[in-house]
Protein backbone atom coordinates (compact mmCIF):
# COMPACT_ATOMS: atom_id res chain seq x y z
CA UNK A 1 0.00 0.00 0.00
CA UNK A 2 1.13 3.24 -1.04
CA UNK A 3 1.85 5.65 1.99
CA UNK A 4 0.50 9.29 1.93
CA UNK A 5 3.92 10.51 2.05
CA UNK A 6 4.79 8.49 -1.01
CA UNK A 7 1.48 9.97 -2.88
CA UNK A 8 2.55 13.30 -2.10
CA UNK A 9 5.77 12.78 -3.69
CA UNK A 10 3.82 11.09 -6.76
CA UNK A 11 1.87 14.52 -7.06
CA UNK A 12 5.03 16.62 -6.65
CA UNK A 13 6.80 14.78 -9.56
CA UNK A 14 3.20 15.18 -12.00
CA UNK A 15 3.24 18.63 -11.52
CA UNK A 16 7.12 19.17 -12.18
CA UNK A 17 6.50 16.73 -15.49
CA UNK A 18 3.76 18.87 -16.19
CA UNK A 19 5.36 21.87 -16.22
CA UNK A 20 8.54 20.73 -17.95
CA UNK A 21 6.26 19.25 -20.72
CA UNK A 22 4.55 22.86 -21.30
CA UNK A 23 7.93 24.02 -21.72
CA UNK A 24 8.95 21.51 -24.14
CA UNK A 25 5.98 22.11 -26.24
CA UNK A 26 6.53 26.10 -25.97
CA UNK A 27 10.20 25.61 -27.19
CA UNK A 28 9.72 23.69 -29.86
CA UNK A 29 6.88 26.34 -31.21
CA UNK A 30 9.10 28.80 -30.67
CA UNK A 31 11.93 26.64 -32.66
CA UNK A 32 9.26 26.32 -35.70
CA UNK A 33 8.69 30.24 -35.00
CA UNK A 34 12.37 30.90 -36.00
CA UNK A 35 12.21 28.47 -38.62
CA UNK A 36 9.37 30.58 -40.23
CA UNK A 37 9.49 34.20 -38.78
CA UNK A 38 6.09 33.53 -37.88
CA UNK A 39 5.17 36.10 -35.08
CA UNK A 40 2.01 34.53 -34.09
CA UNK A 41 3.87 31.17 -33.10
CA UNK A 42 6.01 33.67 -30.82
CA UNK A 43 3.03 35.22 -29.18
CA UNK A 44 1.65 31.56 -28.76
CA UNK A 45 4.60 30.58 -26.93
CA UNK A 46 4.67 33.89 -24.65
CA UNK A 47 0.85 32.48 -24.00
CA UNK A 48 1.74 28.71 -23.13
CA UNK A 49 4.05 30.01 -20.57
CA UNK A 50 2.39 33.31 -19.13
CA UNK A 51 1.59 31.26 -16.00
CA UNK A 52 4.71 29.72 -15.38
CA UNK A 53 5.82 31.96 -12.13
CA UNK A 54 2.48 30.60 -10.54
CA UNK A 55 3.13 27.05 -11.69
CA UNK A 56 6.45 27.19 -9.72
CA UNK A 57 5.03 29.03 -6.81
CA UNK A 58 2.34 26.02 -6.31
CA UNK A 59 4.99 23.35 -6.57
CA UNK A 60 6.90 25.25 -3.84
CA UNK A 61 4.00 25.38 -1.97
CA UNK A 62 3.40 21.24 -2.37
CA UNK A 63 6.95 20.62 -1.11
CA UNK A 64 7.20 23.13 1.98
CA UNK A 65 3.78 21.21 2.96
CA UNK A 66 5.62 18.14 2.22
CA UNK A 67 8.46 19.55 4.97
CA UNK A 68 5.76 20.53 7.31
CA UNK A 69 3.47 17.41 7.27
CA UNK A 70 6.41 14.10 7.47
CA UNK A 71 9.13 15.70 8.52
CA UNK A 72 10.94 13.53 5.95
CA UNK A 73 14.66 12.53 6.71
CA UNK A 74 18.06 11.29 4.77
CA UNK A 75 16.61 9.91 0.66
CA UNK A 76 13.20 11.76 1.65
CA UNK A 77 15.07 14.49 2.15
CA UNK A 78 16.98 14.85 -0.17
CA UNK A 79 14.27 14.10 -2.90
CA UNK A 80 12.78 17.31 -1.46
CA UNK A 81 15.35 19.48 -1.32
CA UNK A 82 16.09 18.48 -5.22
CA UNK A 83 12.43 18.64 -6.02
CA UNK A 84 13.06 22.57 -4.64
CA UNK A 85 15.89 23.28 -6.32
CA UNK A 86 14.34 21.66 -9.92
CA UNK A 87 11.65 24.01 -9.71
CA UNK A 88 13.11 27.04 -9.81
CA UNK A 89 15.50 26.05 -12.83
CA UNK A 90 12.49 24.77 -14.59
CA UNK A 91 10.60 28.22 -14.00
CA UNK A 92 13.92 30.28 -15.10
CA UNK A 93 14.11 28.20 -17.96
CA UNK A 94 10.79 28.60 -18.75
CA UNK A 95 11.04 32.22 -18.62
CA UNK A 96 14.16 32.27 -20.40
CA UNK A 97 12.00 30.71 -23.54
CA UNK A 98 9.57 33.23 -22.99
CA UNK A 99 12.30 36.08 -23.01
CA UNK A 100 13.77 34.06 -26.33
CA UNK A 101 10.58 34.09 -28.35
CA UNK A 102 9.74 38.06 -27.46
CA UNK A 103 13.05 39.21 -28.17
CA UNK A 104 13.16 36.96 -31.94
CA UNK A 105 9.77 38.04 -32.69
CA UNK A 106 11.43 41.90 -32.27
CA UNK A 107 14.82 40.89 -34.13
CA UNK A 108 13.46 39.42 -37.20
CA UNK A 109 11.78 43.31 -37.88
CA UNK A 110 14.35 45.14 -36.62
CA UNK A 111 16.19 44.23 -39.92
CA UNK A 112 18.95 42.35 -38.63
CA UNK A 113 19.75 40.02 -41.53
CA UNK A 114 20.09 36.53 -39.17
CA UNK A 115 19.79 34.44 -42.29
CA UNK A 116 23.70 33.59 -42.13
CA UNK A 117 23.43 32.51 -38.88
CA UNK A 118 19.80 30.25 -39.04
CA UNK A 119 21.63 26.95 -39.69
CA UNK A 120 23.90 27.33 -35.81
CA UNK A 121 20.74 29.16 -34.16
CA UNK A 122 18.31 26.12 -34.98
CA UNK A 123 21.06 23.80 -33.95
CA UNK A 124 21.63 25.86 -30.89
CA UNK A 125 18.28 25.55 -30.49
CA UNK A 126 17.74 22.07 -30.85
CA UNK A 127 20.53 21.16 -28.39
CA UNK A 128 18.49 22.80 -25.40
CA UNK A 129 15.50 20.75 -26.63
CA UNK A 130 17.00 17.93 -26.87
CA UNK A 131 18.72 18.25 -23.17
CA UNK A 132 14.64 19.16 -21.76
CA UNK A 133 13.81 16.40 -23.10
CA UNK A 134 16.36 13.76 -21.33
CA UNK A 135 15.39 15.19 -18.08
CA UNK A 136 11.82 14.36 -18.88
CA UNK A 137 12.38 11.05 -20.42
CA UNK A 138 14.25 10.41 -16.51
CA UNK A 139 10.71 11.62 -15.13
CA UNK A 140 8.24 9.89 -16.53
CA UNK A 141 10.34 6.60 -15.47
CA UNK A 142 11.81 7.75 -12.29
CA UNK A 143 12.46 4.47 -11.21
CA UNK A 144 14.10 2.83 -14.31
CA UNK A 145 15.76 5.84 -15.02
CA UNK A 146 19.78 5.74 -14.93
CA UNK A 147 20.39 8.61 -13.51
CA UNK A 148 24.79 8.75 -14.15
CA UNK A 149 23.85 7.93 -18.03
CA UNK A 150 21.55 10.24 -18.15
CA UNK A 151 23.16 13.38 -16.82
CA UNK A 152 26.03 12.33 -19.37
CA UNK A 153 23.57 12.90 -22.03
CA UNK A 154 22.55 16.19 -21.05
CA UNK A 155 26.38 16.98 -20.49
CA UNK A 156 27.11 16.41 -23.92
CA UNK A 157 24.29 18.14 -25.59
CA UNK A 158 25.52 21.11 -23.14
CA UNK A 159 29.23 20.58 -24.64
CA UNK A 160 27.50 20.80 -27.95
CA UNK A 161 25.77 23.64 -27.27
CA UNK A 162 28.36 25.81 -25.50
CA UNK A 163 30.38 25.30 -29.25
CA UNK A 164 27.73 26.32 -31.26
CA UNK A 165 26.92 29.54 -29.13
CA UNK A 166 30.88 30.25 -29.54
CA UNK A 167 30.69 30.25 -33.25
CA UNK A 168 27.88 32.23 -33.04
CA UNK A 169 29.03 34.66 -30.82
CA UNK A 170 32.26 34.91 -33.09
CA UNK A 171 30.00 35.42 -36.13
CA UNK A 172 27.75 38.13 -34.66
CA UNK A 173 30.45 40.39 -33.06
CA UNK A 174 31.99 40.37 -37.26
CA UNK A 175 28.72 41.12 -38.22
CA UNK A 176 28.98 44.18 -35.37
CA UNK A 177 31.87 45.40 -36.49
CA UNK A 178 30.77 45.33 -40.50
CA UNK A 179 26.73 46.56 -39.80
CA UNK A 180 27.84 49.38 -37.27
CA UNK A 181 24.24 50.68 -38.04
CA UNK A 182 22.79 48.14 -36.67
CA UNK A 183 25.52 47.05 -34.17
CA UNK A 184 22.97 47.18 -31.00
CA UNK A 185 20.58 45.27 -32.57
CA UNK A 186 23.18 42.32 -32.89
CA UNK A 187 24.58 42.82 -29.76
CA UNK A 188 20.68 41.80 -28.49
CA UNK A 189 20.49 39.40 -30.92
CA UNK A 190 23.53 37.51 -29.18
CA UNK A 191 21.69 38.39 -25.70
CA UNK A 192 18.84 36.36 -26.79
CA UNK A 193 20.69 33.65 -27.91
CA UNK A 194 22.39 33.32 -24.59
CA UNK A 195 18.95 32.42 -23.35
CA UNK A 196 19.37 29.17 -25.31
CA UNK A 197 23.20 28.39 -24.07
CA UNK A 198 21.62 29.03 -20.71
CA UNK A 199 18.98 26.39 -21.26
CA UNK A 200 21.59 24.10 -20.96
CA UNK A 201 23.42 25.03 -18.41
CA UNK A 202 20.18 24.48 -16.38
CA UNK A 203 19.29 21.30 -17.45
CA UNK A 204 22.83 20.25 -16.49
CA UNK A 205 22.07 21.07 -12.73
CA UNK A 206 18.75 19.21 -12.97
CA UNK A 207 20.22 16.31 -13.99
CA UNK A 208 22.69 17.12 -11.44
CA UNK A 209 20.02 17.27 -8.81
CA UNK A 210 18.21 14.61 -10.28
CA UNK A 211 21.21 11.89 -9.36
CA UNK A 212 22.26 13.65 -6.55
CA UNK A 213 18.11 12.75 -5.14
CA UNK A 214 18.53 9.12 -6.13
CA UNK A 215 22.37 8.29 -5.38
CA UNK A 216 23.12 10.86 -2.46
CA UNK A 217 26.49 12.09 -1.72
CA UNK A 218 27.35 15.68 -2.37
CA UNK A 219 26.09 17.91 -4.87
CA UNK A 220 27.77 20.96 -6.02
CA UNK A 221 25.21 23.74 -7.70
CA UNK A 222 26.14 27.23 -7.29
CA UNK A 223 29.38 27.57 -5.31
CA UNK A 224 27.39 25.86 -2.49
CA UNK A 225 27.72 22.66 -1.09
CA UNK A 226 24.72 20.72 0.12
CA UNK A 227 25.50 17.60 2.54
CA UNK A 228 22.62 14.88 3.65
Amino acid sequence: MVSKYHEKIGVIKDKLSLLLKEIITADELSLEAFKLYDAKRFKEVENILSKISFSGDEIDNEIIKTFALFGPEAKELRFLIAFLKMTNELVSIGAGVKKYARRMSEHAKSGCDLEPFKPSILLLHKSSINALKYILECFTNIQECNYEDNYRKVLVEESMNDDLFSVLEKEILNKIIDEKELSIEYVKVLGSLRKLERSCDRSVNIANLMMYAKLGGEIKLFNQIIKI
